[in-house]
């Protein structure tokens, strides 16, 4: 399973995990590209890390928007989250949606620091280090 360290942007790293449960402690200001699903259980993973920002899969965005009710989570926190379209970032495989993901959905923290949705996620990355 997935878990590498692929760039810094703004002075964060940028850590690549095929699951939101591999992130640790000392991920705090990190900036972490999850192939999970964004849904509740993801978000509370990611709560428990303070971090710069945080991408998910959007599994399909599902029932009820299940699949990327972590985004909502974060924002209560003001932690900018981004779903990544499952159509262009396979589940399971952060390296995939590192080169090929497309922003499918972003919570306010998100957008007020600029991203948007049918960015690719690299660009992503870089807005939301500034």
């Amino acid at each position: 399973m997935l878990r590498k360290t692929v760039t810094h942007e703004g002075g964060h790293p940028v850590i690549l995990v095929d699951s939101i449960t591999k992130i640790e402690p000392g991920d705090v200001g990190a900036i972490i590209v999850s192939a999970s699903h964004g849904g509740q259980s993801s978000g509370e993973f990611a709560l428990a890390v303070p971090l710069t920002a945080v991408f998910f899969n959007d599994a399909g965005i599902g029932k009820e928007e299940a699949g990327i009710a972590g985004l909502a989570m974060l924002d209560g926190r003001d932690v900018p989250a981004c779903a990544v379209s499952h159509e262009s970032g396979r589940i399971g495989d952060a390296a995939d949606m590192w080169e090929h993901g497309i922003i499918s959905r972003v919570n306010s923290a998100a957008a007020k620091q600029g991203a948007r949705t049918g960015m690719a996620v690299q660009e992503a990355v870089r807005t939301l280090a500034q």
